[in-house]
């Protein structure tokens, strides 16, 4: 399986520690906004990170793949079948994909990806109104932070898995989960960065950024 799109992404990441998750290898590929590779965007048409080329079968978007992996790699389960706990899963994984990442990619993108990767002039005006979104964000995961254990309780599911992807792409741009502000937020994220399948994406991507952007340093 390929894998189209930099680990900075948080919708890549979410797909990669899935991936892991669930065992499956998959090959990194280079993809995203502005690139115009034909094989690229044979996969993604309109250039949506991530994509995936699976022995031939092509989907563009985290959640629709992350479907697809649970339907074809059921175990162990991270999308859960209980109605109440797969109402909650979907939630919070539309939570991190929409409202989370509206906001923080305001940030990253306005002061990394547009001028570091498309030449684009830094907007800073969007930058700071990310910012200035970003406590009701915080204040909500908060609320829902486990003391113990995860998101919907003993499971482990997607839902722990895009919201923590969000925390790690914002600690890029120094606005990751501050344990003295946010403790019970940090502690789950810090749980869920311990994972065999998070430390092994954090290596790979680790080294991607080493190669890519060696002075942006994770806060």
């Amino acid at each position: 399986m390929k894998l189209y799109g930099a680990l900075l992404s948080p919708f890549v990441r979410k797909v990669a520690v899935v991936l892991g998750e669930k065992g499956v290898d998959y090959t990194p590929a280079r993809g995203g906004p502005g690139n115009t590779d034909p094989e690229f965007l044979a996969v993604s048409p309109f250039a949506k990170i991530p994509a995936i080329d699976d022995d031939g079968f092509t989907l563009a978007d985290s959640s629709a793949i992350v479907h697809y992996l649970e339907a074809k790699y059921p175990s162990p389960a991270l999308i859960p079948t209980d109605p109440q706990a797969l109402g909650l899963a979907v939630w919070f994984d539309e939570f991190g994909d929409t409202i989370f990442a509206a906001s923080g990619l305001k940030i990253l993108f306005n002061r990394v990806v547009g001028p570091r990767f498309l030449g684009l002039p830094v907007n800073e005006a969007l930058a700071l109104e990310g910012e200035a979104e970003l406590p009701r964000i915080f204040d909500y995961i908060e609320s829902v932070a486990p003391d113990e254990g995860w998101l919907l309780g003993e499971a482990f599911t997607i839902g722990d898995i895009t919201v923590a992807s969000m925390l790690c792409t914002l600690r890029y741009v120094g606005h990751g989960p501050n344990a003295a502000t946010y403790p019970k937020t940090a502690a789950w994220h810090a749980r869920a960065l311990a994972r065999p399948s998070w430390q092994a994406v954090a290596q790979k991507e680790a080294a991607l950024m080493q190669r890519i952007l060696p002075d942006l340093v994770p806060a």
